[in-house]
């Protein structure tokens, strides 16, 4: 992932659960990043618990970005404040 999406943010939580029992049992994974005092969390669920946490992953860093352009004052000019 961080070939394709370039970051600096550092994983901080890192949580697996099973959502469900036996051999095709759901995955529940929670991630939480962090990148200049910024923190996300993303979560995700699977039967492939690599793809959860692949999906987990990519939320945590959409949502990272996402705050990350909120915080931009060319942002806050287009919003109106």
């Amino acid at each position: 992932i961080h070939k394709i999406v370039p970051h600096s943010a550092a994983l901080r939580l890192f949580q697996v659960h099973a959502v469900t029992e036996g051999t095709d049992a759901q995955a529940q994974v929670s991630v939480r990043l962090e990148e200049d005092g910024r923190i996300a969390t993303g979560q995700a669920a699977d039967t492939d618990t690599l793809t959860a946490s692949a999906k987990a992953y990519v939320n945590a860093l959409n949502n990272l970005f996402a705050r990350k352009e909120k915080s931009r004052p060319e942002a806050a000019i287009a919003s109106g404040f």
